[in-house]
């Protein structure tokens, strides 16, 4: 049999470089989406909504993508475990990429009435069908051949795609939102960085074309018939623990970057301009720093680092809110960073935290199934619940806070009932008890 701990640092360097470009490709699907809601998609698709109502229900068709993400997981998850992990990465960027361009391509309200948020409704779903099977693709492929020693370091490679692509996007929309007056941004400017998701979209795919099955995949004897079926008998808390852990995640992440990004412009008078520099800065810095917390968690340990981002997200969600209410661009930067702390302190180790927790012939659903349920409370709730509590507040959205505190707690217990799983390698973890 294959040991996964021969696989030498070269062969490493080039599987997590393209699980890298992958993510970062798919995820700038997903996030060109989110900015598109905040800034321009509620008047060209509800324009018969006020502005408030119209933020809402932009936000609700982005909510959607969260929605399907699971059913995702749960289909790619079945090809995953069924099929191998290789098939879910390829089938999986072709739908989110083939989406992501449809969405550049819908006409406005004004063209085909309600016609046209229904297809964005329909497309915003597939978008998120094919990226809950790009995660668990990914990083699974990445763990399973990463030495046990090493694995959240190497896993760590997929997961600064996200910040990858939510830069690509918004600094794709940054230049538009730049160069162009708001009439042809509105017009037909908002609609290239979904056209371009087409290049990148092959570019992933030529980039993965190479990529060899995961050894712990192959060294199954007996695979599992109905994926879904054993994870629901056998495994069923540790589903729910880990999305309710995860939910914190989502929840600073798309606050700051979707929330924040339509309450700053709309609210306080912010220009797109700066709030996206100052919401990209914080990006850069979380992403750069993704590497060195997979390395503290190879060194002290999946949960604690996920314990203390979690306990720091408690201490500063109010801090954050107040900051962002300055519309100032130092102060809104220092808090979108403090939160974006606290989250890499998590997800810098989930993504060799998860497939350690399950066993390897339910892995890829288990773990995928996990992660994107984390995505529906924390990710598809969180802009519509902060756009609902901001409007009723005063100038600082302390409800917002409120609400971001709690989900931090709830994270925060759920994290203490999960246990260790450094330094077991991967193929021999037991699975918690459900």
């Amino acid at each position: 049999m294959h040991d996964v701990r021969t696989v030498r640092a070269p062969s490493m360097l080039r599987l997590a470089a393209a699980s890298l470009a992958g993510t970062a490709i798919e995820f700038y699907d997903f996030f060109v989406y989110g900015t598109a809601a905040a800034l321009v998609l509620g008047p060209l698709f509800f324009p018969t909504f006020s502005p408030l109502a119209g933020t809402l229900a932009a936000f609700a068709t982005f909510g959607v993508g969260f929605v399907a993400r699971p059913l995702g997981s749960v289909l790619f998850g079945h090809i995953g475990d069924r099929r191998g992990r290789r098939p879910v990465l390829v089938a999986s960027l072709l739908l989110t990429g083939a989406s992501t361009v449809a969405v550049g391509c819908v006409p406005t309200y004004d063209t085909i009435g309600v016609t046209a948020p229904l297809l964005l409704l329909v497309l915003r779903f597939l978008q998120g069908l094919g990226l809950g099977g790009e995660w668990g693709g990914a990083v699974l492929l990445t763990a399973e051949h990463a030495p046990a020693e090493r694995r959240a370091l190497w896993s760590s490679f997929p997961q600064v795609g996200p910040a990858l692509g939510f830069l690509l996007a918004n600094g794709v929309m940054l230049a538009l939102s730049a160069s162009l007056s708001d009439a042809q941004f509105a017009a037909w400017g908002w609609r290239v960085p979904f056209w371009t998701a087409g290049a990148l979209a092959a570019v992933g795919l030529w980039l993965r074309s190479s990529l060899a099955e995961s050894p712990s995949f192959l060294e199954i004897d007996d695979h599992a018939r109905v994926p879904l079926a054993e994870v629901v008998r056998d495994h069923w808390r540790l589903v729910l623990l880990t999305a309710g852990a995860l939910a914190v995640g989502y929840a600073i992440f798309y606050a700051v970057t979707t929330w924040s990004l339509a309450y700053g412009t709309e609210r306080l008078g912010v220009s797109r301009t700066v709030m996206l520099t100052c919401i990209m800065a914080a990006v850069v810095v979380k992403g750069a720093l993704t590497p060195l917390a997979a390395l503290l968690g190879d060194r002290y340990g999946r949960r604690p680092m996920c314990l203390a981002g979690c306990a720091a997200a408690v201490l500063w969600m109010f801090p954050t809110v107040a900051l962002l209410a300055t519309g100032r661009p130092l102060p809104m930067f220092l808090g979108f960073l403090g939160a974006l702390l606290a989250f890499v302190a998590m997800f810098g180790v989930i993504a060799a935290y998860l497939p350690e927790l399950y066993e390897p012939r339910v892995r890829c659903t288990g773990a995928a199934v996990g992660y994107n349920l984390g995505g529906v409370l924390g990710g598809a709730l969180t802009p519509i619940a902060a756009t609902a509590l901001a409007e009723h507040g005063g100038r600082v959205p302390w409800g917002v806070g409120a609400y971001l505190t709690g989900i931090a707690l709830l994270s925060l217990g759920c994290f203490a009932l999960l246990p260790e799983t450094r330094p077991v390698p991967v193929g021999a973890v037991e699975p918690a008890a459900g």
